[in-house]
């Protein structure tokens, strides 16, 4: 008789969505629902941004683009808004607000974006940055 073979030891859901998934390739709602921070601790965090942005139903552009429904948005595409060349220039090459893409760039808007038009230093702590993504998440 063949030996009886071991059950294969139990993976976590999200492993699971992205082996099955190609790469890149997950879900939006998915991505969004893994989302750490607080959006609560993000709408005061985003009290330094809203010199220059606004969100929500009734947004519009000031100084920088609105905010309302920028995750998984592509950069420099909303159309009555004038951007950097340098903003322009990474919307052309592809770049997406994905919430990982805003981690990385709040950090350092003039680092990400050589050139940007944005004022603002950046976020250094990691913890209001996942707060002012999950806060900027919620409006779709």
């Amino acid at each position: 008789a063949a030996p009886a073979e071991e059950p294969a030891p139990e993976m976590p859901a999200a492993e699971a969505a992205e082996e099955q998934a190609p790469a890149g390739a997950m879900d939006e709602g998915a991505i969004l629902a893994s989302l750490t921070g607080d959006a609560g601790a993000g709408e005061r965090v985003f009290r330094k941004c809203s010199a220059c942005h606004m969100i929500g139903p009734d947004a519009r552009n000031r100084v920088g683009p609105r905010l309302t429904g920028v995750i998984f948005r592509p950069a420099a595409s909303i159309e009555d808004f004038r951007y950097s060349r340098a903003m322009q220039a990474m919307g052309e090459q592809g770049l997406v607000w994905t919430p990982e893409v805003l981690f990385e760039y709040l950090e350092r808007p003039r680092d990400y974006v050589k050139g940007t038009s944005m004022a603002f230093a950046g976020l250094r702590k990691p913890e209001d940055r996942h707060d002012v993504i999950a806060f900027l998440a919620s409006f779709e």
